[in-house]
């Protein structure tokens, strides 16, 4: 018989509460809709991080609108990004003259995120857009415009709600550090930032 798995460590401090998700996930929602009026878009989750985020996110947007998923890959079993990035699952649909929208679970370096653009918009879409449940920008590597983001963190790694350390915590309705971190601040804001567009 084989051993029984090591269970992992518990996560650390809470960064993100349940409630605290539910209320901008809600307010993202509305924004989509207001800029995707009339447009159908297709929302294309990135997994498997977004797949939390995305399956709420789409249940806040009471307009017409085609899902898929693609993945991508940047992180071995680290808790840090190898830099490089590889597509491991591909969309299922043509994106040619169609609105899309990414929906990613975090953007650190930016690198993973830009190849993805990079990728979609070869496929000549009408328009990419990018939404992001988590932006730690400390880590941010290159130019990145991002056109919806849900909060902004500190330079830690987190678990829950979709974020994983070697295939655990998915599960969790919260999001939260991996360990405490000396100096990091206790909490982001309670206000997080409003909805940000980069126009056409």
């Amino acid at each position: 018989m084989s051993p029984l798995a090591e269970a992992p460590p518990p996560p650390g401090r809470v960064l993100i509460s349940e409630e605290e998700l539910k209320a901008r996930i809600g307010e993202l929602g509305g924004a989509i809709a207001r800029d995707y009026e009339r447009q159908s878009p297709v929302v294309v989750g990135v997994l498997q991080g977004a797949f939390l985020f995305m399956a709420d996110l789409i249940r806040a947007i009471p307009i017409d609108l085609m899902t898929d998923f693609i993945g991508v890959s940047s992180y071995g079993i680290g808790t840090r990004s190898s830099g490089a990035v590889r597509l491991v699952s591909d969309l299922s649909m043509s994106i040619e003259d169609r609105h899309v929208l990414i929906v990613e679970d975090i953007v650190d370096t930016g690198l993973t995120l830009s190849y993805l653009k990079r990728t979609l918009e070869a496929r000549h879409p009408t328009s990419v857009r990018v939404c992001v449940l988590v932006d730690k920008i400390e880590r941010r590597e290159i130019e990145l415009a991002l056109d919806y983001v849900g909060f902004t963190i500190p330079n830690v790694f987190v678990v829950g709600y979709g974020f994983d350390h070697a295939g655990y915590y998915r599960n969790l309705r919260y999001i939260a550090a991996l360990e405490p971190v000396a100096g990091a601040p206790e909490r982001p804001p309670l206000v997080p930032p409003r909805a940000r567009m980069s126009g056409a």
